[in-house]
C-alpha cells in the first residue's frame, strides 16, 4: 500500500480477523460498539464486520472520536511505510510533524518549510488522512505521553512538555477530551513504579516498536564501525551518542527496539524518538523488501541476511559532513578527522560524561558552528575545508535542508552545485540522510567488487527497484573476495570519486562515487491487497 492508495474494507478485515504482523501500523480497527481503535494484532475478539471501521492513520480514528486501545497500545505500533516516500508532500510533512515543526512553528510554519499555502496542505491532509495537520500533531502528543505515562514514572508535569504541550492545564483538557481519562487516572492504573524500578537516576526507558525480521546486528555493526570519537560509542552495551537535550542508549529488544534516554531537557524527547526510528530504519517493511529482492539475482543475500535496514542518521548535516569527509579515505580515517572536527568545533553535552569515561560527551557541530568554525591543522586539505564551509553555510542558511522534511531530488541538485560534492556523495546523502529507499550508489567499488563476484550485471541494478538501497547495504554486507574470513557486515561502501575534481580512487571510504543515483519518488506497495 502506498501514500497515495486508500484502503480495501475487505482485506484489512481479513488482515485483523488473522492478527497479521505485517500489517501492524498500516492501519487502525476501530470499533463503534465500543469506541476504540485498535492494532491490526491486537489480541481481543474480532468485532463484526457491522461494528468495524478502519483508518489510515491513528490521527483519523481519533478524528472520527474514537479513544486507543489499552490493550494492544497503538503508540507502539510501527510506522506506516507507506509514508516513505521520499518526495510525496504529505509524506513529508507527517516527518516533519514527527520532528516537532507544528508544535514549534504551528501550520503556517509546516506549511513554509514545505512551500505550499495552508490552505493547500490542509485540503491535502483531509483528503489522504481524513484529519488536518494539528489533529496528527495533537494524536503524536497525545500517543507519546501514554506512553510515557504508561512505561515510565516521569511526573505527569514532566509527560505534558516532553510530549510538546505547551502547559499541564492544556494536557489534562486535551487527553480528558480526546481519551475521555485524566492523565492521572492513566499513570494509577499503568502502575509505572514497576517500570522505574528498571531504569537508572533520571533515564527514561521506551520501546521503539518494528516489523520483523530485524537484523539489529548489522545495523549496529555498521555504526560501530563509524562512530566518531567523543560523540558516538557502539559496545555490547548498545549504541550510545549524545543529543541535544541529553545522552541516548540503543540495544535490541524482543521485537523492538529499547531506547533510553537520559535528558538533560525532556522537552527534545520527541524529536530524540523520531530521530533514533530514522537512524535504526524502524518503520520499513521486511517482508516487502526481502520479497522483492528475494526475486531477483540477490536471493542469496536475502536468504542469508533477512530483515537487513538502511542505517540512517541522527542529523542530516552530521551525516553530509560525514559523506564529504570520507571522500577517498578509510572508513577509520575517516572516524579520526571527524573526531578531531568534534572535539575542535562541537560542544559539550550535559550527560556529564567526560573524555576519560568512554562516554559520548560532545555534540557534533552544528552547521552554524561549523561556518564560522577554524578547521585547519586537523588533516583536512584546503579544498575538503571549503567544501565542508560552504555545505555548512549552505545549510545554516536555510537555503538547503537535510532533514526530514526535505525533498531529495531538489537536495541533491542543491548539493551538487556545492563545488567538492559529487553525484556519489549526494547519493550517497540522500540515501542514509533523507531515507530514499531507491537510492542508489553508482560507481561504488563496493558494490562493483559484490556485483562482480556474485556474477551480476550492471543491468540487474534496474530490478532492484524500488528497494536499491536495501539491495546496496546487502551488498555492502558480502565479504570482500580478498577478505573471505571477515565478518559479513565488514565491507564498507568504498569510493571510487569522491568529489567532482578527485582524479583516481585511493581507498575504501564513507563516501559515495561517479554517477548519479536517481532518487525514487514513490514507495511501492508491500502487500496491494489492502490497499
Amino acid at each position: 500500500m502506498t501514500a497515495h492508495q486508500t484502503l480495501d474494507f475487505d482485506a484489512c478485515y481479513r488482515a485483523a480477523s488473522a492478527r497479521d504482523l505485517r500489517f501492524d501500523g498500516r492501519f487502525y480497527t476501530a470499533v463503534t460498539s465500543t469506541g476504540i481503535y485498535c492494532r491490526p494484532i491486537c489480541p481481543a475478539r474480532t468485532p463484526a464486520r457491522r461494528n468495524v471501521r478502519f483508518y489510515r492513520h491513528a490521527a483519523s480514528a481519533e478524528a472520527a472520536g474514537f479513544r486507543p486501545c489499552r490493550r494492544c497500545r497503538p503508540e507502539l505500533s510501527p510506522g506506516d511505510p507507506g509514508w516513505d516516500a521520499p518526495a510525496d508532500l504529505v509524506a513529508r510533512a507527517l516527518r516533519l510533524i514527527e520532528d516537532g515543526v507544528a508544535d514549534e512553528y504551528g501550520v503556517a510554519g509546516l506549511a513554509d518549510r514545505l512551500h505550499v499555502t495552508e490552505r493547500h496542505l490542509l485540503r491535502l491532509f483531509t483528503a489522504r488522512l481524513g484529519a488536518g495537520p494539528l489533529a496528527v500533531a495533537r494524536t503524536r502528543r497525545l500517543l507519546l505521553a501514554k506512553q510515557l505515562l504508561t512505561e515510565t514514572a516521569l511526573p505527569v508535569t514532566d509527560v505534558a512538555f516532553a510530549a510538546g504541550f505547551g502547559s499541564v492545564r492544556q494536557f489534562n483538557a486535551t487527553m480528558k477530551a480526546a481519551y475521555g481519562f485524566a492523565p492521572s487516572e492513566l499513570r494509577t492504573s499503568s502502575r509505572p513504579a514497576a517500570a522505574s524500578g528498571r531504569e537508572g537516576p533520571a533515564t527514561l526507558t521506551l520501546r521503539l516498536g518494528h516489523r520483523t525480521p530485524y537484523d539489529a546486528g548489522a545495523l549496529l555493526g555498521f555504526l560501530a564501525a563509524r562512530a566518531i570519537p567523543g560523540v558516538e560509542r557502539v559496545g555490547p552495551d548498545g549504541y550510545h551518542r549524545a543529543v541535544p537535550g541529553g545522552t541516548i542508549t540503543v540495544l535490541p529488544g524482543d521485537g523492538h527496539m529499547r531506547l533510553s534516554v537520559t535528558p538533560a531537557d525532556t522537552r527534545h524527547l520527541a524529536r530524540i524518538v523520531a530521530r533514533c526510528r530514522r537512524l535504526l530504519d524502524l518503520d520499513a517493511d521486511p517482508a516487502a523488501i526481502d520479497d522483492a529482492l528475494g526475486a531477483t539475482a540477490l536471493r542469496p543475500l536475502v536468504a542469508r541476511r533477512p530483515g537487513l535496514r538502511v542505517p540512517g542518521a541522527f542529523d542530516g548535516f552530521e551525516l553530509a559532513v560525514r559523506a564529504v569527509v570520507g571522500q577517498q579515505v578509510s572508513v577509520a580515517g575517516a572516524r579520526t578527522l571527524l573526531g578531531r572536527i568534534a572535539a575542535r568545533a562541537g560542544t559539550p553535552s550535559h550527560s556529564g560524561g567526560g573524555a576519560g569515561d568512554g562516554e559520548p560527551f560532545l555534540l557534533f557541530p552544528t552547521a552554524e558552528h561549523l561556518a564560522t568554525s577554524d578547521l585547519s591543522g586537523l588533516g583536512l586539505t584546503g579544498r575538503r575545508m571549503a567544501t565542508l564551509r560552504l555545505l555548512a553555510e549552505q545549510v545554516a542558511s536555510g537555503a538547503l535542508h537535510l532533514d526530514a522534511g526535505a525533498d531529495p531530488a531538489e537536495a541533491a541538485e542543491r548539493l551538487l552545485a556545492i563545488p567538492g560534492i559529487g553525484p556519489w556523495t549526494a547519493g550517497y546523502i540522500v540515501m542514509r540522510a533523507l531515507r530514499d529507499p531507491d537510492a542508489w550508489p553508482a560507481g561504488d567499488l563496493g558494490l562493483r567488487r559484490a556485483m562482480s563476484a556474485l556474477g551480476i550485471p550492471d543491468d540487474d541494478v534496474e530490478r532492484w527497484r524500488p528497494w536499491r538501497a536495501y539491495a546496496a547495504v546487502h551488498l555492502w554486507s558480502t565479504p570482500a573476495p580478498e577478505t573471505s574470513g571477515t565478518s559479513p557486515s565488514a565491507r564498507s561502501p568504498q569510493n571510487t570519486h569522491g568529489s567532482k575534481n578527485a582524479r583516481s580512487p585511493r581507498s575504501r571510504g564513507d563516501s559515495p562515487g561517479r554517477r548519479s543515483s536517481r532518487s525514487s519518488r514513490s514507495s511501492a506497495a508491500t502487500t496491494k491487497e489492502i490497499a
